[in-house]
């Protein structure tokens, strides 16, 4: 983010909620670009010291943990037909709304007549501001179940640092459509993690000779595309939620009760359109597992997680919450899973990843630090894990 952009409030004052738990933003997918609330005090105590890099574990935990679950489910050979990645993506929107529905019944001291006017006023009332979701709820329905396409076809460590390519399109979204300025750093930053990309993809047989592999050349072909292309949705649907926010005076549940809406028509729209046969032989719950259902569980609660995490965190610590995923995922990857082999390539373009996320969440960091005051507006900033 860049010096030049200025922090915006979310007016939460009309709903009257609990001090601490709205100021929070969500993220409308899990692994994925998510616009989160961060806290600006310029005094900290020692329990929020120890919360901030507790924060770090938690988010190094929930950031490995779904994409390796995720990977491993989609992989696993087991009896009967494989669960159905549509019906998981419709799943996980449910249980977000549901969750949110919880949250705002928190905020307003466990009060239905309050719930019910709340959803009523802020949703069914203001018809226009809940059309406005439907873009970048579309989007983001596409994004995750693209994220499942490429993580049935790429290795974990492989995806995880593919995927970092959604700071440059977020970074060149934001510049073209919110009129942003990058610093100078985060302009090399962005070099930098085109290189490493970049040599992430290289071919290893061209370089250090064939290697085996259990993944085919066309299989990794249509992983690294639906990456891209969720780089790119993530990127624009991220910086577009972000316009829409910008002088809202909504809950950010709220909000994501409006994202999940229409994320469940078009989730159910791509089961029966994409799905619709298999659903009619083998039903909407075939293949599930306890593993399946925690895969669903991490991509609903993956947000919600961050969004708490990030109240105590900060850019750097976001980087390196960021590092510690990638190398946790590639250990695993390599001696559990035993889906990847790698290269002297991938661990340079490994490391050329990790400094240019480094670089620009510290660029980022840098320029929030003169603006700290005793203003407590939440304002919204872009999520790099």
């Amino acid at each position: 983010m860049s010096c030049s952009e200025k922090g915006y409030g979310l007016d939460l004052c009309m709903l009257k909620p609990k001090p601490g738990l709205s100021r929070l933003a969500t993220s409308p997918d899990s692994v994925e670009a998510s616009h989160l609330v961060s806290m600006s005090s310029p005094l900290v105590s020692p329990s929020q010291s120890r919360l901030k890099y507790m924060s770090l574990g938690v988010l190094v935990l929930q950031t490995t943990s779904l994409v390796l679950t995720m990977r491993y489910s989609r992989t696993l050979q087991g009896e009967g037909p494989r669960y159905l990645a549509s019906s998981a993506v419709v799943l996980a929107e449910l249980l977000k709304i549901l969750i949110c529905l919880l949250l705002i019944f928190y905020d307003h001291n466990f009060s239905f007549l309050v719930l019910n006017r709340v959803l009523k006023e802020e949703i069914l009332n203001k018809p226009m501001e809940t059309l406005k979701l439907a873009i970048p709820s579309g989007i983001y329905t596409l994004q995750n179940n693209l994220l499942y396409v490429a993580l049935s076809n790429l290795d974990a460590a492989t995806y995880q640092v593919t995927y970092q390519l959604k700071i440059l399109t977020t970074a060149l979204f934001s510049v073209s459509m919110l009129g942003k300025r990058l610093g100078l750093y985060q302009w090399l930053s962005l070099l930098i993690l085109m290189t490493g990309i970049t040599l992430v993809q290289w071919p290893s047989e061209s370089l250090d000779g064939p290697a085996p592999t259990p993944l085919s050349a066309g299989s990794q072909l249509v992983g690294v595309i639906a990456v891209l292309i969720a780089c790119f949705s993530s990127g624009f649907a991220g910086v577009y939620f972000e316009k829409i926010l910008k002088g809202t005076t909504q809950s950010v549940w709220v909000r994501n009760i409006q994202l999940g809406l229409f994320g469940l028509v078009f989730g159910l729209m791509g089961v029966f359109v994409y799905d619709g046969e298999r659903v009619r032989e083998s039903g909407v719950f075939q293949g599930y597992n306890p593993l399946t259902w925690t895969v669903v569980a991490l991509q609903a609660l993956g947000g919600l997680v961050i969004a708490a995490v990030i109240k105590y965190a900060d850019n750097i610590l976001k980087g390196f919450a960021t590092s510690l995923s990638i190398i946790l995922s590639t250990l695993i990857s390599y001696f559990w899973l035993v889906d990847f082999d790698p290269t002297s390539v991938f661990f340079l373009g490994a490391v050329l990843v990790l400094a240019a996320t480094f670089l620009y969440g510290y660029e980022a960091e840098a320029c929030h630090q003169p603006q700290q005051s005793l203003d407590w507006r939440p304002t919204t900033s872009h999520s790099t894990v």
